[in-house]
């Protein structure tokens, strides 16, 4: 991981904690990342350094005014004017690993066809922690490609509890 990308994790950790809405502002900004994912014409649009700088300022401000608290749209902006919207994911994954790392937690990235409750997530939680002897924060991705059970990343650790790879060792077995 770059020096810079720390950095700016540094910095939204800090904003976040400062303005006491660390919790908010990553999932906000995991919020952000899954819609620069989803519209390559946006993500395109916000890196584009032939639009002025006002106008893609402008397109932040209209897409998360209202629907993100004003310490993700600021730094998102940020991110924006410094052209580093192509950065955004890994900045927040830092800034998550950061704030997880201050709380002696691990972060566990969790893939599944559909969203899982909050019930679901706090077992899941619960789980990875008897596993891992540490507090687990939960990120839950939507992939359809997961077309059942879950994919979970803790670190460089993978726990691949997926319809598809139970489907395919069970093919390979015979």
């Amino acid at each position: 991981m770059t020096d810079s990308i720390n950095s700016y994790a540094e910095a939204i950790t800090a904003v976040a904690a400062a303005e006491g809405k660390s919790s908010v502002v990553e999932n906000e900004l995991f919020g952000v990342v899954a819609a620069l994912k989803a519209s390559d014409d946006l993500r395109s649009t916000l890196g584009d350094s032939k639009l002025p700088l006002a106008r893609r300022l402008q397109i932040v401000e209209d897409l998360l005014d209202g629907k993100t608290s004003t310490a993700t749209t600021s730094l998102v902006s940020l991110i924006v004017a410094n052209g580093r919207i192509a950065d955004l994911e890994a900045i927040a994954n830092a800034a998550l690993a950061q704030s997880a790392g201050a709380r002696g937690e691990a972060v566990a990235e969790v893939r599944s066809a559909v969203a899982l409750t909050e019930d679901q997530i706090k077992r899941l939680a619960t789980a990875l922690k008897a596993k891992t002897n540490r507090d687990v924060t939960v990120r839950n991705i939507v992939d359809p490609s997961v077309v059942g059970g879950i994919v979970t990343q803790i670190g460089d650790t993978l726990l691949d509890g997926s319809v598809r790879t139970r489907l395919t060792q069970l093919r390979d077995a015979f």
